[in-house]
């Protein structure tokens, strides 16, 4: 019991760290938070948590060793800095446009597919996260499976993504609470630098994917 109890606190403190460390998931949280309001939070985290709930399905098949293959993180890399490209620069070209809004129309269940989608693809596009999860997550997910498949299910899963949750919620909550009280400008400069903030991410992830191929 004592053992489960300390091998959950330990995950969470992990999983913790890696959920507040900056990255594509939390500058789209930012972002959408900025344009649409607190309920970016929630819905990009459901997007996050449908690739994760799939990475949870290939380590139950035991498929961590081919995750960790240079040629599969190099893909990956490559690719995914290409998707956050084209992202970043939507975003930063948004904001020297001044269209802080959502386009026309973007609205209902149309907006919330489109929020859970960024969420989906910010966190395939990063090889930093592969990686992450066929390492530390597979380690921790064995250790879990030892106590049971509700183990696993709830404090291993749920566990990490609640505090995926909270993070991005928190992030939304703060910057879409001061629409309105906040001049344009501000919101601006944030849009803005959270588009080169994810053109430089990718930058990076193209880069560390050709090191990965040629390695």
């Amino acid at each position: 019991m004592w053992e489960l109890v300390g091998i959950s606190l330990s995950w969470w403190l992990v999983s913790l760290s890696g959920v507040m460390m900056p990255g594509p998931v939390s500058a789209m949280a930012i972002t959408e938070g900025t344009r649409r309001g607190p309920v970016a939070g929630p819905l990009v985290t459901v997007g996050h948590a449908a690739a994760e709930a799939v990475m949870l399905g290939l380590l139950v098949l035991g498929m961590n060793r081919v995750l960790q293959q240079p040629a599969v993180v190099g893909a990956i890399g490559i690719l995914g800095g290409a998707v956050l490209a084209w992202m970043g620069w939507g975003i930063a070209g948004a904001a020297w446009r001044n269209r802080l809004d959502p386009p026309a129309g973007a609205a209902g269940r149309s907006a919330g597919r489109s929020l859970v989608r960024a969420g989906l693809l910010t966190t395939v596009a990063n090889p930093y996260w592969l990686l992450w999860w066929a390492t530390v997550g597979a380690a921790y997910f064995v250790r879990f499976t030892r106590f049971g498949p509700l183990a696993v299910a709830g404090l291993f899963f749920i566990g990490h993504i609640s505090l995926d949750l909270g993070w991005n919620s928190f992030l939304a909550l703060v910057v879409g609470a001061g629409r309105g009280k906040i001049p344009a400008r501000a919101f601006r400069v944030v849009l803005g630098g959270c588009g080169v903030f994810l053109i430089g991410m990718s930058l990076y992830f193209v880069y560390s994917g050709v090191n990965f191929l040629t390695r």
